[in-house]
């Protein structure tokens, strides 16, 4: 399902429903506002070998810290490495 609209309104919807995870594909505006909702579960990055020497922010400053723990790690042959952490809500 793409999601172009309200997203958050729709995040919501989803999140409340029974079923699999869903997977965001956005820029750091979508990410902050999940983010900042209490809609973001699980952080997945990929660090690629690379340095581009500037681009698109993956993280817009924050407010506060965000607490993350590692769940999983795979480092590829490319070199590419794939992270995955929860995050702690804050109360």
């Amino acid at each position: 399902m793409l999601v172009s609209n309200n997203s958050i309104a729709e995040a919501r919807r989803i999140k409340e429903q029974s079923g699999k995870d869903i997977w965001l594909f956005g820029g750091a505006s979508l990410t902050d506002a999940l983010m900042k909702a209490g809609l973001v579960d699980e952080l997945w990055l990929s660090v690629h070998p690379i340095l581009l020497g500037g681009g698109k922010l993956l993280f817009r400053e924050q407010e506060m810290r965000t607490k993350l723990s590692l769940l999983a790690s795979k480092t590829y042959e490319s070199g590419l490495v794939s992270l995955r952490y929860s995050i702690h809500k804050e109360h």
